[in-house]
């Protein structure tokens, strides 16, 4: 990562410091073995279902986990903080076990949405994954993890990999398998995606080769089951860097938003997941041939000819949006850059959002 430097801005090097981050959430679940078994524990007593929430990027940060409780038969809903207070709450009851993820643990919906569950007579049982624990979630939530991502000022970076690593261990622990440790998981798939961050990040070209897709044109991210979390947070993070862009499961796209298809448009798709592989380079061979501008993140920088292929190291797909994430990141940076406007920096919207 020589390239980076002393880093212009501190949203490069927050960007740069996700290694880190994921090693630290790692190490913090070494300290919070009590709470994974807790959770495991409630999960087993789980009679009215399990329920993952928040906004922004710690409501995508729970895609993986709620595909990875599929796959095990277990059934989770991911809904976000707003709605699940406005509309969904009796979903709750005293057996459901609810995930609240929220970086700073102070966003209104959830702090609202603790009041209401506590106004139930049948209040589910809270766990909380925060960034640090001196917060209103952390102190009234029943179970809670820190993710120790450390200080953030910019886009959610180390935040949502830290998310990542501490939802790894808790959808492995809730899925109900004995034949896993959840903690052990959670910390090998937590070093073989800090391991694979600093490979995308020594590409110091990166973000300037796949920069066309995005200039002048209406952009979309692609992906699909667990790599949804990536392009989901994706698009977030280009729009806090004033970059319009917008997410799609990936073969919802080819319901009506194909009509897109052209040059005025440019595509990323997270083309990581094997088993719908083939499906997505058929898409992005389809948006080349209808003159889009086209970049394919996949494991093997496997992409049609006419597009741009970026290689992302193959790694637990639990951690997967950890790594295939960094080179949308990097471009949001870039584009800010090329566009005037400081990177990461907030003339709107903030850091936390304290009301609705």
């Amino acid at each position: 990562m020589k390239w980076l430097g002393k880093f212009p801005d501190s949203f490069l090097a927050e960007i740069a410091g996700q290694p880190d981050a994921l090693r630290r959430a790692a190490r913090a679940l070494d300290e919070q073995l009590d709470t994974i078994e807790a959770v495991r524990d409630a999960g087993r007593r789980a009679g009215g279902g399990i329920v993952f929430t928040g906004m922004g990027a710690s409501y995508d940060a729970c895609y993986p986990a709620v595909n990875e409780l599929a796959v095990h038969g277990v059934l989770a809903l991911q809904i976000d903080a707003a709605e699940l207070l406005h509309f969904r709450t009796p979903v709750l009851s005293a057996g459901t076990v609810l995930v609240i993820v929220s970086q700073s643990g102070r966003s209104a919906e959830v702090v609202r949405l603790l009041d209401a569950s506590e106004d139930r007579a049948e209040r589910p049982v809270v766990l909380s994954v925060t960034n640090g624990l001196a917060n209103p979630l952390a102190v009234r939530a029943d179970l809670r993890l820190d993710t120790r991502a450390g200080t953030e000022q910019g886009p959610s970076t180390m935040t949502f990999g830290a998310s990542l690593v501490q939802l790894a261990a808790v959808a492995c622990a809730l899925s109900g398998r004995a034949d896993v440790d959840p903690v052990e998981r959670a910390r090998t798939a937590a070093r073989e995606a800090s391991d694979a961050v600093e490979i995308v990040l020594e590409d110091e070209t990166l973000a300037a080769r796949i920069a066309d897709v995005a200039r002048g044109r209406t952009l979309v991210l692609l992906a699909r089951g667990p790599a949804r979390a990536a392009a989901e947070m994706g698009a977030l993070t280009l729009k806090e860097c004033g970059v319009a862009a917008e997410s799609y499961e990936t073969a919802a796209f080819r319901h009506g938003p194909l009509e897109l298809a052209g040059p005025a448009l440019g595509a990323i798709v997270v083309a990581t997941e094997p088993e719908t592989l083939a499906l997505d380079l058929g898409l992005a061979a389809d948006l080349v041939d209808a003159g889009a501008s086209v970049v394919v993140l996949s494991t093997e920088g496997d992409a049609p000819d006419g597009a741009h292929g970026v290689r992302i190291p193959t790694v637990d797909r639990l951690l997967a949006s950890a790594v295939s994430i960094v080179p949308i990141q990097l471009l949001a940076w870039w584009l800010a850059n090329a566009g005037g406007r400081v990177p990461g920096a907030y003339t709107r919207a903030s850091k936390v959002t304290t009301h609705e």
